[in-house]
């Protein structure tokens, strides 16, 4: 008997031990700092990245998206041609007037009075809904019959979101920004206050209104187009580019025909005594899209751009390249003017400079309407 529950009690230690380390397991992440660069970390201690201003990828479900970036799929993105000169300039000057930067600041206002957007928290998938349900009605309103808002769901609680507006072909252009908040001063993420009005609030707003306004388009809400056109609100970027990657692994996977991505992550602030100016990220994204958006702020915006930096994996546009689609990203001004509130409770709306977020309004609505009639 005794030797019986010596053996019981054996077994019942091996399992707990065998449990425990698994729950060790899935509490580790493999994260990627930097080209080849990874590190398996605790959420403790990606959280704690982010804090020191560290970007990543979360990789731990999304290995095999770079496996999918294979040498042909990268040929095939860098032989991409963008037009030289603007060929839309009557449609889209004409559209611009009805960009409002009283419904920006409407939406805007609803959306960071949720307590936070966290990923994982009711408030951010409550907001995630109501996101879903602003487009949604957009699409109402324009009378288009084949327009569509789906969520795009993901195994935690905030989806992303996703409005298609059908061309005559399947080259996709996508117009991004993520939709979800954090405060990494505060432990309790799930219910800390963090408004994001900036980040990303600002560039959700931006491209939502840009949708808007290009959903009056006869020749837009018809399917007229050559182009489709996309808008792409992410969940879960702060954690590491989880729903951007979801999203472009299943595009890799059906092999969708991206030939351009064009990421807004924040596009509010205006820091005090600085030039105002469109920041155009040049590291890690596509030249030759890069240099066409350069054209498009020289046409349609009223300020002018700025080459700046933000390092590797700084916002979604990351995973567009990592699955092998020529990328670019537009922030509110030069990296090192950005907003220093972003990542805490003080990420307010009375931060927020609503002519600034006209202009990246302007910028994205001319982007979109340009490549939708491009020969791509």
């Amino acid at each position: 008997m005794v030797r019986t529950l010596l053996l019981a009690a054996l077994v019942a230690t091996t399992a707990s031990a065998l449990s425990i380390g698994r729950a060790e397991v899935q509490d580790l992440y493999t994260i990627e700092l930097g080209p080849g660069e990874t590190q398996v970390v605790t959420e403790a201690e990606k959280w704690a990245l982010k804090a020191q201003g560290k970007n990543f990828f979360d990789i731990t479900s999304f290995t095999q998206l770079a496996e999918q970036s294979s040498s042909a799929s990268l040929a095939e993105v860098a032989a991409v041609t963008y037009p030289s000169s603007m060929s839309q300039t009557r449609a889209v000057e004409a559209l611009i007037p009805s960009l409002d930067k009283t419904k920006m600041q409407k939406n805007l206002q609803t959306f960071s009075d949720f307590r936070n957007r966290y990923y994982k928290s009711s408030y951010g998938k409550k907001s995630s809904e109501w996101l879903l349900a602003q487009v949604q009605s957009i699409i109402s309103d324009s009378g288009a019959a084949n327009v569509t808002a789906k969520p795009f769901d993901h195994s935690w609680a905030q989806s992303s979101v996703i409005a298609t507006i059908p061309g005559q072909s399947d080259k996709t252009i996508v117009v991004g920004a993520h939709q979800d908040s954090i405060n990494i001063r505060d432990s309790d993420r799930v219910n800390a206050r963090a408004p994001g009005a900036d980040d990303d609030g600002s560039g959700t707003v931006t491209i939502l209104e840009a949708f808007r306004v290009l959903m009056t388009d006869s020749k837009i809400a018809a399917g007229e187009a050559p182009n489709t056109i996309e808008f792409h609100f992410y969940s879960a970027e702060e954690a590491g580019l989880l729903g951007s990657q979801a999203i472009f692994q299943s595009y890799a996977t059906a092999k969708r025909d991206v030939k351009a991505m064009l990421q807004q992550d924040m596009t509010g602030y205006v820091k005090a005594g600085s030039q105002e100016s469109v920041g155009v990220i040049t590291d890690y994204v596509d030249a030759g899209l890069t240099d066409f958006i350069k054209s498009v702020v020289d046409t349609y915006c009223d300020i002018p751009y700025v080459e700046t930096k933000c390092g590797y994996a700084c916002s979604d546009h990351a995973s567009a390249s990592r699955a092998g689609y020529p990328s670019a990203f537009v922030i509110e001004s030069a990296f090192a003017n950005t907003d220093p509130n972003i990542h805490s409770d003080k990420d307010t709306i009375d931060t927020i400079n609503f002519n600034h977020v006209r202009e990246h309004a302007k910028m994205t609505l001319g982007f979109a309407y340009e490549l939708a009639f491009a020969t791509l």
